[in-house]
This record gives structure tokens, C-alpha cells and sequence, in this order.
């Protein structure tokens, strides 16, 4: 945000804009100089867009450019919110030319009969959806595997051609043409001469997304023309053998069924916007993955010694320094985004790569971490019904082309070398990707059968969330109260950890139990180096806490998944009571910790049976002083909530964990508060098994393909989607740990969870796939 004391602008502009320019947005707020000077075609743009636009992100989120006459969006939740409303942000200009050309150039296009009208794309309701549905089929999982083997087969034949030459440019000698190959076959094209339709490719993205000067409009004319009666002349062709394989034969032969769902115009439009984007973007999100990668020598080491990773780094890669940049979207009617006003007419450009680099939703943001929890919460691929449909063909492809070059090439380096790319709004990858190596010391010239070696299974799709642990040592094990041990956990290597915030924990399996457990963080969140938790010893629990503490010692490697938070600490509170129960004490450390950093008001209450069960009990108190407040149940203490919260703070928040009783207490004494001051964390779920005799059987649609599933009375959602093998995470399945959650676009939830919080709940946005239900009927969802 902006600086607080600039007055904020009678519009009812949401935010108080630094430095002004002579400049007005549509609506008559001031835009910021740094928002006047937005220039997405710069070299700083075209470098990095996510650090572009940090300032944006941080302090205007949305601002105006009227150089280009767009908004920029940058956040992640905002762009989600765009992506998810295709009526109200409708896709239309996707593909509409971002920088003007003139009469010559449009002379031009003209004398080729270029007609280039709505594809899956840019293409509006209700034609795009039943439009989508009847051509997925060959995008599913089943039916990419068939590609699998020609993937596999190009990549090693074009890694022939250079692995003894010792240096390369994997962009021209590979990267290009493999994956044009690959959406010719998967098209159904022939494959003609791919120097030539590569300058098409580049043309149309150039043509589209970028800005040619007048002196090279004419020449992108051209060969968006020759492009264009290209793609006519092939599909003359194929139809003369609609039988044949590929995407397009298949839609040709979709018309013959359905002709008003896919009418001519769109098949040719869609076999030249096919080719560029099955092709183009994979191209580049790879260079970019591997450029990634080597600028990162400790994760290459990684995958190379381990394959499983590839398809977790793959999803970081497309994350942290994706192909595709920015999308566009046209606001059909008046409407507010994060706060501001867009009136109709208005043009947006929705800068995904900021939004995947937001710290609002991935900590650590700018942190390359291949086993982040989240990567694949990323919009590299869009989001909701327009989601690109190609997504798990290039997903493949990437897996297939690093898979191959971290056995062949784990020596390889990147040589030293400027990056350049097209400039353009949206899609960028590196022109030339040089790299290095030492042919003497090709794994394969020591080991000839490392070429028969088998290779890593291909994940088609996103990679399942329980593959994405990091092994941590306890690298100090001592007793933090009666019957509690703190542990110590730190990377075996000494690198930094991913950091976390306040309220988060850690996922932990244990052993080869196949339990898994959570356990929050409750040390210093400015340590990088570590990760602290403290272990209860719970005598009637279900082996997890018993297996911690007996093999859990110093020296002990431990798989974990996180951080992640669903207890967050609103640093923006004026005050805070913080109040704990037990073991509860843990997140609550940790956010009395930060409160006191960040020179919050604030109290600590703390509750145990006995001082000695108390953990870190010494510990916060010589941090906080006359701050804690200890209640030992055996010297008679006992906390007075209803007198403790007698009278509502302002701007004050209280956050507790503890055993359910003294929750249900602070429900109770809290109820005359504002809505969710209280914000609670619990450890102990009442979700039982389901009785199908006093449960209703529901239906839920996935938004993104329009299937809909049956959930019977005696299942759960989070079993019916698995059912449908849909990869979904889950790890306590008793509605506790908030991993199961997945959004609600449509219908009523019958809410069972205790993760979400009262307002969370009244808005009907999300629910936990795990034990919550609907209420009657049917659910639309976010997959």
C-alpha cells in the first residue's frame, strides 16, 4: 500500500497514491507517476514482470496505465477473482492486437483473406463452455499417455545431436523444435518445415502481444498471412481424412456432429492459434525452467540425484518464472476489483507471473523451493473455465525434456551469456539458453547403460501434494515440560528453510507408520536455519506422539510438508489477547513472539495442569515478562474468560488453542464481541464417521470441465473426487488442518470443519472436502 498520510482522492480511490502524474484513470482518480511510467515492453518488463511491478504489489495493487488505456492488476486474489467471473471479465480481447497497426500492415492482412475470429480462448458464453466439454476428451490423462513414448523419443534424439559437443544452445537445438514437433503430432498437422512456421509462431505472438514498429508491421503482416492461409491449406487437408489422429481431426469429425457447437470459423482459427499456443508456451516455459534450475546448482544437484522430484520442480518452475506473463479481460459491466471501481468497456491486464510471486499466498514468494506446498495453486495456466486446456500436455513434456538432460547432462552449467526475449506482454522465454559442459565426463561414456536405464514416471497433471516433503534432521532434541519434548529441525545440509509466519505448522510423517501428523511451529520466525516444534506424549492417541518420542532423537531424519498457515496473525491488529490451553501454547509463542517485535499491545494467558507440563514456560517469561499471565490448575489459578473479555476492545483480536472445553468457554464469553475477533486454532476434532442413515446424498460439479460427480450418503467429498481420480490432498481427514480445502463457486455448505472461521463460513467460499457437505442438491467447485 501505499504511504497512509497522502489524503486519500474524493473518487473513493482505495488507496493514497504517492507521487502524482497529470494523469486520471477513467474514474477520475490520480494515477501515480509509478503507474504512468508502466511500460510493459521495457527491458526491465521483459527481465522479470513479478519484480516489475513489486511496488505495484505492494502498495497499488491496481492501478492505471494510459499509455496503454489498460488497468494492471497484480494481486493474487484480485486476478483469481477476475479469472473465476467470465461473464462479468469477459475473455474477448485476449487475442486482440495490444499495440495498433496501421492501415498498410491491416492492407496487408486483408489481401490474405486473414480472418482470425473466436477460439477456446477469447471466446464468450454460452458458446465457450459446451465448446470446451466436447473437444476435452483428448486433453484428458488417458489420452495424453499415448504421447508419452514420441516425447521421449524426440527428446534423446535431439540430446544426441549435441551431448559430445560440449556446449549448446538448448533454445535453438532442442527447446524450439522438440515441442513443436509435439503439437504438430498432437494436432494432427504434418509436420512441414518448422523454420518457417517458427517465424510464424513468432509473428502471431509479436503481431498479437507485442509492439512492432511502423517499418515492421508489414513484415509481421506478411507472415501472420502466410500463417494464416497455412493453417486453411492443412485443414483442407485433413478434411479429406477426418479419421486420422490428432486434435483437429477430431474436432472436424465433433462438427460433423455438432455443427453449430464448432462451426468453420472456429476450426481455423483454433488450428493457427493451436499451433503457437501448444508449442510456444511449452517452448518457453521449459527454457525457463532449465535456465531456473541451473542458476539454482544445489536443487539441479537435486533432481539429478533423485528424478521423483522433477515433476514438484517442474510446477516451481512454472510458478516462480512461468511462460506466460499476463492475460487480458474485458469488463462487461460496471464492477469493483479489490476495491476499486472498473466501469464497463474497461480493459484489464492481469499480470499472472506478479500474482504467482504475491506473498499474500506463497510465503517466501521469491524463494525458488521445489518443494513448496502450494506451486500449484500457481496461474501460470489461468484459472477457472478459460483454464488452458494444454496445461498437463506441456506439464508432460517439461518432465520428459529435464528428465533427459539430468541424466544425460547432470555436469552441465549455464555459460555466461545476456538474456534476451520478444518483447510483448505476455509470453516470454529467453531467445538462446547457452549452456556448458565437459563431454569427458558424460555419465553415459563410463556407463553405456545408463541409456537403457528406465526412466522417471511421467505425472500427468499436478504433482500430488505428499510427494513435495523435505527430509530435515533433528539437529537438537530436549524435554520442554513433563511428558513434552522440543525438537529442533534444520536442512542436513545447513541451507536456509523456506520461511514461515506466525500459526503455521508443519506436517510430519512418522516413520514408515504411514501416520502423519501436524505439529505447529513454535520457535523464532526469523530463523531461517530452523524449524522448532514441541511434541505432547498423548498416551491414548493413535501412535504418532509415541512414535516422535521414542525416534525422534538427535540425528533423526524426519520427512515434513509445509510450512502452512491457516492460524494467521493479523499484524495490522492495534491489539492482541493471546490465550492458551496446553500444548496450545505453541502457535500462540510464536505470534506473542511477533507481537512483540512488531511493538503490538498485547497479553499472553497461558493454562496448564501444572507448571512442570507447561511448555517453554521459562522461555516466555523471560521474553514477556509482566505480559504472561500463568494459570497452574494445581496452585488454584484458574483463567476468568467472561471477566477477561467483559468488554469488546477496539481493533483488538484474540487468538487461542487449546483442549475444546476452554474454546467452547471463550465462543461463549466472546460472543458480544465483533465478528471474528476470535480466532482459534483447535487440536482435538469431533468429526465422526458418517452415518448414512442421517446423511442426504449430493452432487458436485468441477467447474473447470462441467463433470459432475454423485457423493453418496455414506462418502465423503474428498473420497468421491479420489474416486474420480481426482488428485486431491488431505492429511488429518477430521476437518482440523485445513489441507482438504477446496473453493465453492455455487450451492449451500453444510459446514463440519474447524478451520474456517464464522465469516469464512457465511460467505460459503470454501469448505474442507474432508467432512463438510451441501445441504441439498448440488455444489459447483473450483476443479
Amino acid at each position: 500500500m501505499a504511504e497512509t498520510n497522502t489524503p486519500q482522492h474524493p473518487s473513493g480511490c482505495p488507496y493514497a497514491h504517492p507521487p502524482l502524474s497529470a494523469q486520471t484513470t477513467p474514474t477520475g482518480c490520480p494515477v501515480s507517476q509509478r503507474a504512468a511510467d508502466f511500460d510493459p515492453f521495457s527491458d526491465g518488463y521483459q527481465q522479470d514482470p513479478p519484480d516489475y511491478v513489486r511496488w505495484a504489489r505492494e502498495r497499488e495493487p491496481i492501478f492505471y496505465n494510459p499509455a496503454l488505456g489498460y488497468w494492471v492488476i497484480t494481486r493474487f486474489d484480485d486476478i483469481k477473482a477476475v479469472f473465476r467471473d467470465n461473464i462479468t471479465f469477459s475473455p474477448s480481447i485476449a487475442l486482440e492486437k495490444i499495440t495498433p497497426t496501421g492501415d498498410e500492415a491491416n492492407a496487408v492482412l486483408a489481401s490474405y483473406d486473414y480472418g482470425m475470429s473466436r477460439t477456446l480462448v477469447n471466446e464468450d458464453e454460452p458458446a465457450h463452455m459446451p465448446r470446451r466439454r466436447l473437444l476435452m476428451e483428448p486433453f484428458t490423462p488417458p489420452a495424453l499417455a499415448h504421447h508419452e513414448p514420441m516425447v521421449r523419443r524426440l527428446a534423446r534424439e535431439y540430446v544426441d545431436r549435441f551431448v559430445n559437443d560440449g556446449r549448446a544452445d538448448l533454445v535453438d537445438q532442442m527447446l524450439w523444435e522438440v515441442p513443436l514437433t509435439v503439437a504438430l503430432h498432437f494436432l494432427g498437422v504434418p509436420e512441414e518445415d518448422m523454420d518457417t512456421l517458427r517465424k510464424y509462431s513468432i509473428a502471431h505472438t509479436v503481431n498479437t502481444w507485442g509492439r512492432p514498429k511502423p517499418e515492421e508491421q508489414v513484415a509481421v503482416a506478411h507472415a501472420v498471412g502466410n500463417f494464416w492461409q497455412f493453417a486453411g491449406k492443412v485443414l483442407a487437408k485433413m478434411r479429406e481424412n477426418p479419421e486420422a489422429g490428432g486434435w483437429m481431426p477430431y474436432g472436424i469429425r465433433k462438427q460433423m456432429e455438432q455443427p453449430d457447437v464448432v462451426p468453420d470459423s472456429y476450426l481455423h482459427s483454433m488450428m493457427m492459434a493451436g499451433i503457437v499456443a501448444a508449442h510456444e508456451t511449452t517452448a518457453n516455459a521449459t527454457a525457463n525452467a532449465l535456465k531456473l534450475l541451473l542458476q539454482h546448482p544445489d536443487t539441479w544437484r537435486e533432481i539429478c540425484e533423485d528424478p521423483s522430484l522433477i515433476p514438484g520442480a517442474v510446477e516451481e518452475c512454472l510458478r516462480h518464472n512461468g511462460s506466460v506473463a499476463a492475460w487480458r479481460r474485458l469488463v462487461t459491466q460496471d464492477t469493483q476489483v479489490g476495491g476499486v471501481d472498473l466501469p464497463a468497456g474497461s480493459k484489464l491486464l492481469i499480470v499472472t507471473s506478479s500474482a504467482n510471486h504475491d506473498e499474500r499466498h506463497f510465503s517466501d514468494a521469491d524463494l525458488f523451493d521445489i518443494r513448496r506446498e502450494n506451486s500449484s495453486d500457481h496461474l501460470t495456466f489461468g484459472f477457472g473455465s478459460h483454464q488452458c486446456m494444454g496445461k498437463n500436455l506441456a506439464r508432460m513434456e517439461m518432465q520428459i525434456f529435464i528428465e533427459e538432460l539430468t541424466r544425460r547432462l547432470p555436469h552441465m552449467r549455464l555459460a555466461e551469456q545476456r538474456f534476451t526475449y520478444v518483447p510483448n506482454t505476455s509470453f516470454r522465454g529467453p531467445e538462446h539458453l547457452w549452456v556448458e559442459w565437459d563431454p569427458a565426463q558424460n555419465p553415459e561414456r563410463a556407463q553405456p547403460e545408463l541409456l537403457h536405464k528406465a526412466p522417471a514416471p511421467v505425472r500427468i497433471g499436478e504433482p500430488s501434494r505428499h510427494t513435495l516433503h523435505r527430509t530435515l534432521q533433528v539437529s537438537e532434541a530436549k524435554p520442554a515440560a513433563a511428558g513434552i519434548t522440543r525438537l529442533r529441525l534444520s536442512a542436513p545440509d545447513g541451507r536456509e528453510l523456506p520461511r514461515w509466519t506466525p500459526g503455521s505448522h508443519i506436517d510430519v510423517e512418522c516413520g514408515d507408520t504411514g501416520i502423519s501428523r501436524q505439529y505447529s511451529l513454535c520457535g523464532d520466525p526469523g530463523d531461517t536455519r530452523h524449524y522448532e516444534i514441541a511434541v505432547l506424549r498423548e498416551q491414548e492417541g493413535r501412535g504418532g506422539s509415541e512414535w516422535m518420542h521414542q525416534h525422534a532423537q538427535a540425528g533423526t531424519t524426519l520427512k515434513i510438508r509445509g510450512p502452512r498457515n491457516h492460524f494467521a496473525f493479523d499484524e495490522t491488529a492495534s491489539r492482541a489477547l493471546f490465550v492458551a490451553g496446553g500444548i496450545g501454547i505453541t502457535p500462540v509463542s510464536a505470534m506473542a513472539r511477533r507481537a512483540k517485535a512488531l511493538g503490538i499491545d498485547y497479553e499472553l494467558h497461558y493454562s496448564g495442569a501444572s507448571r512442570r507440563t507447561m511448555a517453554l514456560l521459562e522461555e516466555l517469561q523471560a521474553l514477556h515478562g509482566d505480559r504472561l499471565k500463568v494459570y497452574a490448575k494445581d496452585e488454584g489459578q484458574r483463567n476468568d474468560l467472561a471477566a477477561l473479555l467483559a468488554t469488546p476492545q477496539p481493533g483488538a483480536q484474540i487468538y487461542a488453542c487449546g483442549p475444546a472445553r476452554m474454546i467452547e468457554a471463550l465462543e461463549k464469553a466472546s460472543a458480544h464481541w465483533p465478528q471474528d475477533a476470535l480466532r482459534v486454532e483447535h487440536f482435538v476434532s469431533n468429526v465422526g464417521t458418517l452415518d448414512p442413515a442421517k446423511e442426504h446424498a449430493f452432487e458436485v460439479e468441477l467447474k473447470a470441465s462441467g463433470m459432475v460427480l454423485p457423493v453418496r450418503a455414506d462418502q465423503t467429498l474428498l473420497s468421491a473426487l479420489r474416486a474420480a481420480n481426482i488428485d486431491m490432498e488431505s492429511d488429518c481427514e477430521e476437518g482440523l488442518c485445513g489441507s482438504c480445502e477446496v473453493r465453492v463457486l455455487g450451492g449451500e455448505i453444510d459446514h463440519r470443519d474447524l478451520v474456517l472461521t464464522r465469516a469464512e463460513r457465511e460467505a460459503g467460499g470454501k469448505m474442507m472436502s474432508c467432512c463438510s457437505r451441501a445441504k441439498a442438491g448440488r455444489l459447483v467447485v473450483d476443479l
